[in-house]
């Protein structure tokens, strides 16, 4: 069997698997052969495996083998596997050191208590002079203190012997598959059957094959992510493609393809069932179970789950962008298909199995907005500036975080939902403190009740809104009366001026004001509540 060098050549990626491709070259006599392929990742999906190709040969067959080894043949693997040993025999070797210095203070410790009887009855004796105890004390003293200061470097080591072998195997852990020692290769059988040779040459005939291996693997991905920047009355728009993968094996800079199709999802077209519709039908009684042998022969038995103020955008920043061209960025090659989309990057990415996203451009859109402010004083007195924006693109935006900036100034965050072309969407781009919006009770009054009468509470509120943008301003404001949920509790509006735009049978008014730049408009909002003697009211809010 010979051994095929066949490097990743193409890489498609989907929202939750991958579509690798291989290729190699080589040239065979005529006759039959058994190609080696690999190494290849375990995760691999057995049935998906493919050979195609170029040349004068048929493929017989295709089997996969799997490879038993020791230890991984990936170098990254192996260098940090083999880190690890090092760090933690030196662990072992620290722990051990550290265990000999504690028996040898134990010895210290034990020969002074003895020693010390020995040399009182010397010293009784007139056998010893004191300096000779003394010398024999600080001699003890020195050596335990030399192995106390000879522990501490030790616990010192130890804490960065074992802080580095915490690093190592956060390492290996991103690594996932690639730290198996196993792997799977693939075994190709090809008949090959070249032309004749030329007139006059000599030796045997020899075909070149091009063979082509793809599979798919799991545990690789990609995510849109997206930039939006608001400039003017324009919204660009940046697709992100975020990719990861741990299938085992790195995938160096080539082809990368980032696929919208969904192969997980079961390709059968809907059915429906008949809907049936019946009584309600008592179920039968419970039918007794049979008594066991053991109780009917009397044994005993067991019964039975703010975004940040926006920045002023123009000015200044408009003026030094009409000077110079901004700076382009590359987008991706997209190809249609009826269902999905595939986009190949300008550049060739490459991709390691460490679980680390890596990010390329896939589009950047101009799109047209509309802009406009939303208020809902009546929860909290601020502006938020929305824009309207159509996808005029032929693309299919997925769903993905967005990044919101005003011209240079990122502002805050969002999510995009699924966003199809020429279809209009609404997107929230932060707090715009120019609009000042303002709502006060102006009015209150309550009436005691008496006998036979009902107890009235009317209210009245001013909502003020400023308009402090150099620009005219459309400001959406939104306010609400009270809903009766029963029939003691009567809502009577008194005063809307002006009259609300759009109303809802929940009470929700909304009105559209137009604001010239330094100008400013008012809502005023009056109701009165009715309720009946003997009816406690609940829900009340000022």
């Amino acid at each position: 069997m010979e051994d095929l060098d066949a490097p990743i050549v193409a890489v498609t990626v989907y929202a939750d698997r991958a579509r690798v491709t291989r290729r190699a070259t080589v040239a065979l006599p005529a006759g039959e052969h058994r190609l080696s392929i690999g190494p290849l990742p375990l995760g691999l999906r057995r049935d998906s495996l493919r050979v195609g190709g170029r040349g004068p040969a048929t493929v017989l067959g295709v089997d996969l083998a799997t490879r038993r080894q020791a230890r991984s043949t990936d170098a990254q693997a192996a260098e940090l596997e083999q880190r690890r040993r090092t760090l933690a025999e030196e662990v072992t070797a620290l722990d051990g050191a550290d265990a000999v210095e504690a028996q040898r203070a134990e010895f210290l410790t034990l020969l002074t208590q003895r020693a010390g009887g020995t040399y009182a009855r010397a010293l009784a004796a007139g056998d010893a002079a004191p300096g000779d105890v003394a010398a024999f004390a600080d001699t003890v003293a020195d050596q335990l203190t030399a192995g106390h200061e000879r522990q501490r470097e030790l616990a010192r080591r130890r804490t960065d012997v074992t802080e580095a072998l915490a690093a190592v195997d956060r390492q290996l852990h991103e690594l996932g598959g690639k730290r198996a020692p196993d792997r799977l290769v693939a075994e190709v059988t090809v008949q090959v059957t070249p032309d004749a040779p030329p007139a006059g040459e000599t030796g045997p005939a020899t075909g070149e094959l091009e063979l082509e291996l793809t599979y798919v693997v799991d545990g690789a991905r990609w995510e849109p992510s997206y930039d939006l920047r608001l400039v003017d009355e324009a919204v660009t728009l940046t697709w992100f493609g975020l990719v990861t993968q741990q299938t085992g094996e790195d995938w160096p800079e080539c082809r990368l393809e980032l696929s919208t199709a969904r192969p997980a999802v079961t390709a059968s077209v809907p059915e429906l069932s008949p809907w049936y519709l019946d009584r309600v039908r008592p179920l039968p009684p419970p039918v007794p179970a049979p008594m066991p042998m053991a109780m009917a022969s009397g044994a005993p038995g067991n019964l039975p789950k703010p975004v940040a103020p926006a920045a002023a955008f123009g000015g200044a920043e408009r003026s030094r962008a009409a000077k110079s061209a901004p700076v382009r960025e590359t987008v991706a090659e997209v190809e249609q298909g009826i269902a999905a989309a595939t986009y190949r990057p300008a550049r060739p990415v490459a991709v390691p199995a460490d679980g680390t996203a890596h990010r390329a451009t896939v589009a950047v859109l101009e799109l047209p907005a509309s802009l406009d402010h939303v208020t809902a004083p009546v929860r909290e007195p601020v502006a938020h500036l929305r824009a309207t924006v159509r996808n005029t693109s032929t693309h299919t935006l997925l769903p993905g975080p967005a990044a919101i900036f005003h011209g240079s100034d990122f502002v805050g965050s969002t999510r995009l939902k699924t966003w199809a072309p020429g279809e209009e969407t609404e997107l929230a781009l932060g707090l715009d403190d120019r609009v000042r919006v303002e709502r006060k009770l102006t009015r209150r009054s309550d009436t005691r009740a008496t006998l036979g009468s009902t107890r009235r509470r009317e209210v009245e509120y001013a909502v003020t809104v400023a308009n402090h943008t150099p620009r005219a301003a459309t400001v959406t404001v939104l306010d609400q009366l009270p809903v009766s949920r029963d029939e003691g509790v009567v809502v009577r509006e008194t005063r809307l001026d002006p009259a609300p735009a759009e109303r809802t049978e929940l009470g929700e008014l909304t009105w559209r004001l137009w604001l010239a730049p330094g100008a400013t408009g008012e809502v005023t909002l009056g109701f009165r509540v009715e309720v009946a003697k003997g009816v406690d009211l609940a829900g009340w809010r000022d």
